[in-house]
């Protein structure tokens, strides 16, 4: 297992500050050693406290090939904990989620444990009198992962002992999340309904370089979003606007639109797009009643500032991207090296008019969901680049879009909006989380 790439200079070969070779996407032995160093080393999404709200109920997934469960624990803290028996290594938990009670329950041997992981019980415990069982692992029961954070209800877990620590490795990016939550009244998010969950045949990475891409929109949903433009073209500028006319429309502007959205970046990967008045998000009508809430709330300067910002995407690199305007997120679970699960997830704004949250379920069925047109447009065009990359003859992948020498000095960068920056700067932290004995993103 990685033969070739355990050096640091292997790895750095691979990218270089303008273009990428393809092996990023397609070698079997990278992926299994961004799941060992890059996946294991930061700070990753695992789920939303909402997800969890009473003493013993659970969520689990898979990070870094590692099962996990994040539970509520009796003191009213999320913990996660590694899904598997103390015993002889069972996934003690198999439902994706569901309560535990009290305790949890291994289905081999019975074991039991704590919801903080902390061995409870075991079956004839009197077998093991006279053993190393106590000081053992075994006998301190299921593993707590020890680097956990729950920002405003956003659980994080960095799976490795060493690494950057929590803000320091997400920085000034933490004000999306910050913006996502104040939008509600009460200051609250609560997950909303199911997840939906579907496979994308193409490495993680083309995944989310795409969502601060805005050179793609008008040429890859020319079919779907160029459509509804087309059948909304001959209607006045005063008539209202159905939904789903107004969220895909804006997939068709021009060139112009894009690089006035703006793009931000910062250290480790992180970038979002909207950094000014303009985005995808900024042209839907208003929602009855909603802005005296927050007006009540916040005050009418600090509620004016909250609404008014409209970034589009931000990425939290690498599992992790949020759509503060619209209340949505996206989740990436790599499978291998052509294969990725992207969950999305709905969220309800406590307080806020039911209306938000219909706008919500809205766009993630008609642009981020199974049955989505939108999102087809970007599946075809992954696996055309999956496939693509196998051919002969040039090794590398352009990323040199509005490349300059000054942003290899800078961790915080705002520029145009059709720059390739964000993706620079994802390959960037890429390269240092991939080289041997990385704990830090410097």
């Amino acid at each position: 297992m990685h033969r070739y790439w355990q050096t640091s200079e292997a790895i750095q070969e691979l990218v270089k500050d303008d273009q990428v070779r393809r092996e990023v996407y397609l070698d079997d032995e990278l992926f299994e050693l961004e799941m060992e160093r890059l996946w294991s080393r930061v700070w990753v999404y695992v789920g939303h406290d909402s997800q969890v709200p009473k003493h013993g109920d659970y969520f689990t997934t898979d990070i870094a090939r590692q099962p996990l469960v994040m539970v509520r624990h009796s003191d009213g803290s999320v913990r996660v904990l590694m899904n598997r028996c103390a015993h002889k290594g069972a996934k003690v938990v198999s439902q994706t989620a569901g309560s535990a009670g009290k305790f949890f329950r291994c289905p081999y041997h019975a074991w039991t444990y704590k919801t903080d992981g902390s061995l409870l019980s075991i079956p004839l415990k009197n077998g093991y009198e006279g053993t190393s069982l106590d000081t053992c692992p075994a006998g301190r029961g299921m593993v707590s992962l020890p680097n956990v954070e729950n920002y405003r209800g956003f659980v994080f877990v960095r799976i490795g002992k060493e690494g950057p620590g929590f803000r320091e490795y997400f920085g000034d990016s933490l004000s999306s999340i910050d913006n996502m939550v104040d939008r509600s009244p009460a200051g609250q998010l609560e997950v909303a309904g199911g997840v939906l969950r579907y496979t994308h045949d193409c490495n993680w990475k083309m995944f989310i370089e795409n969502l601060n891409d805005t050179m793609h929109p008008m040429v890859a949903h020319e079919s779907s979003a160029g459509t509804a433009k087309a059948l909304w073209a001959d209607k006045p500028e005063s008539e209202p606007k159905p939904m789903a006319i107004e969220q895909f429309v804006p997939f068709m502007s021009d060139y112009q639109f894009s690089d006035n959205m703006g793009v931000r970046v910062f250290a480790n990967g992180h970038s979002y797009t909207g950094t000014g008045d303009v985005s995808l998000h900024s042209s839907y009508a208003e929602i009855s009643g909603y802005e005296a809430l927050m007006i009540e709330t916040y005050g009418k300067e600090r509620a004016q500032q909250i609404l008014g910002t409209i970034r589009h995407n931000t990425v939290y690199y690498p599992s992790l991207t949020v759509k503060g305007a619209i209340q949505a997120i996206r989740v990436v679970r790599p499978v291998s090296a052509n294969k990725t699960v992207i969950e999305s997830w709905t969220f309800r704004l406590k307080g806020a008019p039911d209306e938000l949250l219909r706008r919500t379920v809205t766009y993630s069925r008609l642009i981020n969901s199974p049955m989505s047109v939108v999102g087809h447009d970007d599946l075809h065009v992954y696996r055309a680049m999956q496939d693509g990359l196998r051919a002969s003859g040039n090794e590398w992948v352009s990323l040199h879009r509005n490349f300059s020498d000054a942003e290899l000095t800078q961790d915080d960068v705002s520029v145009n909006g059709t720059s390739e920056i964000s993706m620079r700067n994802q390959f960037r932290a890429w390269c240092r989380y991939m080289l041997p004995n990385t704990t830090k993103g410097e």
